[in-house]
């Protein structure tokens, strides 16, 4: 229509900033630093899944560090083999074991590696979906059930130690493809790849919630019994955005422990799956660019903060989670509409002056 000017989505456009801002960090912070950006952009790739799930579809999971684990054990299961030239683990040697276990000599190849880190998770998540969302286990019940899929998760994990490493978990990790995990060049292609990942997810997601299924996600969260008595069947859709929520946690963590180089049962408990939440809850639920900013800046200042005061840093940063939560209960991302809404006091205070 003549006359009417494009006013382009500020969520894209803070996710732009947020990508243009990553992609020019190599250039003027140390290899730490970047590093550390590197595993945040593997916390933001899994806030974008969750925020599919319970901004989008409104299903609260409080146990998806579980997929996010299965994920990067499946890529360190590759990475220890090729570290071990063909030999047993480390682990395994001291445990006892004479062979390596059949369950972990088709992670040798890299692409049946790569391809489990998202198998495992989405057929686990397909799982647990089909069973609980069928049976219409919804809100809290679901809530406690994925928290306790964590808990058992890192329980059996622990108990394995001749399959898994137990509470040490797996590290050591000195190559990837043939190539020094420890080289700065490797460092910055796999930042890179990160990076790339997080940009195509999120357009993965935004093309999603644009579309007609993501009407319907939007329609399960707000009342999914009157989404049924129109006809549809909402555990499928359920299951499917579960599904897609894991792989995405599935591939972050693959990202992850290639850059961290190490991945323990302490990642996969019920722990680190509450603070993916607080990513989400912080940057905003229900605008994919939210959760990405909450997830790179919650965890900048965690790592600020327990350099600057080790002992005070869990406080200060539940502290800042209860501000926002208090005062910005959109997250973030609702910061956007403060113009707005001073812009609409001042005209409310306008005509009420008018009119007196």
């Amino acid at each position: 229509m003549a006359g009417k000017r494009f006013r382009p989505d500020v969520t894209v456009v803070l996710a732009v900033c947020i990508f243009l801002f990553l992609a020019a960090c190599p250039f003027f912070l140390s290899m730490f630093r970047v590093s550390l950006i590197g595993k945040y952009m593997c916390y933001a790739i899994v806030a974008l899944g969750l925020d599919m799930i319970w901004g989008y579809t409104g299903i609260l999971s409080l146990g998806h560090g579980v997929y996010f684990g299965l994920g990067a054990y499946c890529m360190a299961m590759y990475l220890k083999l090729e570290a071990s030239g063909g030999s047993l683990p480390d682990f395994m040697i001291w445990s006892g074991q004479s062979s390596l276990p059949a369950f972990w000599r088709p992670f040798a190849n890299p692409v049946f590696a790569i391809v489990m880190v998202v198998a495992v998770p989405v057929v686990l998540a397909v799982i647990i979906g089909y069973l609980t969302f069928l049976n219409r286990i919804r809100g809290v019940y679901f809530s406690i059930l994925s928290q306790a899929l964590a808990m058992i998760l890192s329980v059996l994990l622990i108990g394995s130690q001749e399959y898994t490493g137990g509470s040490n978990g797996l590290t050591n990790f000195t190559t990837m493809f043939g190539q020094s995990l420890s080289s700065p060049a490797m460092k910055i292609r796999l930042y890179y790849a990160a990076l790339i990942a997080l940009i195509l997810i999120f357009c993965l997601c935004r093309f999603l919630v644009s579309r007609r299924i993501g009407k319907i996600f939007i329609a399960i969260r707000d009342g999914e019994n009157r989404v049924r008595f129109t006809g549809y069947n909402t555990a499928v859709y359920k299951v499917f955005v579960y599904g897609l929520s894991a792989a995405i946690a599935g591939i972050a963590g693959a990202l992850y422990v290639s850059q961290v180089g190490i991945i323990t049962p302490a990642d996969v408990n019920i722990t680190p799956s509450v603070e993916m939440i607080i990513w989400v809850a912080i940057g905003g639920k229900g605008t994919l660019a939210g959760p990405m900013l909450g997830a790179l800046l919650v965890n900048a200042l965690k790592t600020t903060a327990s350099e600057s005061f080790p002992e005070l840093w869990s406080y200060f940063l539940g502290f800042v989670f209860i501000l926002v939560i208090l005062f910005m209960p959109g997250g973030f991302v609702s910061l956007r509409s403060i113009p707005g809404r001073i812009r609409q006091k001042f005209s409310k205070t306008a005509k009420e002056e008018e009119f007196a």
